[in-house]
């Protein structure tokens, strides 16, 4: 197609639209129909998991990913923890007038690949193309259905002396964006952005009856999200620094900028509370795939208390962990 940058009439229906998609879009989507919605083959599902979310991440390109993967891997993931197998997804693209095509073109093709490897399948879209300076490049609104599994999980289900467990080392994609932000040189600084449901899937399948809940710590991190679950359970909750895992070169960075890792974002892990009597066969389960190979027992469920969370440092002090206080990293998805 002529121009390397996206114009206001790709977005206004006629040839260019057209154009746009023959050229550009469908190449890397594949056979996605061209009607107003997607007819699917779901006679076998009584019932669905459906979920929606919007990728506004900046930048758009960072170590480790791209906008375009993370809405397939984010999507994915949110139906995955509620134990249902992710089938299809719909993609919807609002790009900014001069967002170059080689970029748009480059995202595409990830998504694409992402989708490939998380075995779903991208069945309808849009695209809308608004004036410079009314987005910022590129934002990617997606939404999902899967198909639902027996296990059904709920913050009602905790119990004191419930085990958490995190699937690997956290505040690698919270950083990640950051320093690719601001131009920060951090060696061995990449998202943890991937699919889990090549993990979570068999985990459920052989030790549903354990656990409790699921959850990836995105946005407001690991200490956010056990925050959530203490408000929904009415139980506290007790981590053991010592047994976190975050790796050497993220825990350098966070120190060097001042920031707290329990409180950045996660877009490749997962939290997961189960039944204690089960919680080292799971991690010797999860320790067997390569995307929890690092998984690790952090801490426990306990009985309501003075405070939702609490922290033993490494040096044997007990801190209690607020709640999230304004936003230190805005989009990082």
């Amino acid at each position: 197609m002529k121009g390397d940058r996206i114009l206001l009439e790709h977005g206004s229906g006629g040839q260019a639209t057209s154009k746009l998609l023959e050229e550009v879009i469908l190449p890397v989507l594949g056979e996605v129909p061209l009607l107003d919605s997607a007819l699917l083959e779901a006679s076998s599902l009584t019932s669905v998991a459906f979920t929606t979310d919007s990728f506004v991440v900046d930048p758009i390109f960072f170590p480790g990913g791209d906008i375009g993967s993370l809405a397939v891997h984010g999507t994915v993931n949110d139906l995955t923890m509620v134990g249902a197998t992710p089938l299809f997804l719909s993609v919807a693209l609002i790009l900014e007038e001069g967002l170059e095509i080689s970029s748009l073109k480059k995202i595409l093709s990830s998504l694409a690949e992402a989708a490939q490897e998380a075995k779903v399948k991208v069945v309808c879209g849009d695209t809308k193309v608004v004036p410079r300076g009314k987005a910022d490049k590129i934002f990617i609104n997606t939404s999902g259905i899967g198909k639902p599994g027996s296990w059904k999980p709920s913050p009602e289900n905790l119990r004191p002396g419930d085990k958490i467990l995190v699937s690997g080392p956290i505040a690698d994609h919270g950083l990640a964006i950051l320093a690719s932000r601001e131009g920060l040189e951090l060696e061995g600084i990449k998202s943890d952005s991937q699919p889990l449901n090549h993990v979570v899937l068999p985990l459920l399948e052989n030790f549903s009856s354990a656990g409790k809940i699921l959850r990836d710590p995105t946005r407001g991190g690991l200490a956010s999200l056990l925050h959530e679950f203490a408000a929904q359970s009415g139980c506290s909750f007790f981590l053991e620094e010592e047994k976190i895992p975050i790796r050497p070169q993220v825990r350098a960075g966070c120190e060097i900028l001042g920031l707290d890792p329990l409180y950045l974002a996660c877009e490749g892990r997962f939290v997961a509370v189960c039944a204690p009597e089960a919680a080292e066969e799971i991690i010797s389960f999860l320790q067997k795939f390569q995307a929890s190979s690092e998984a690790s027992i952090i801490g426990k469920v306990t009985p309501r208390g003075d405070f939702p969370l609490l922290l033993k440092t490494r040096f044997g002090g007990l801190r209690p962990v607020p709640p999230l206080s304004g936003e230190p990293l805005p989009r990082i998805c």
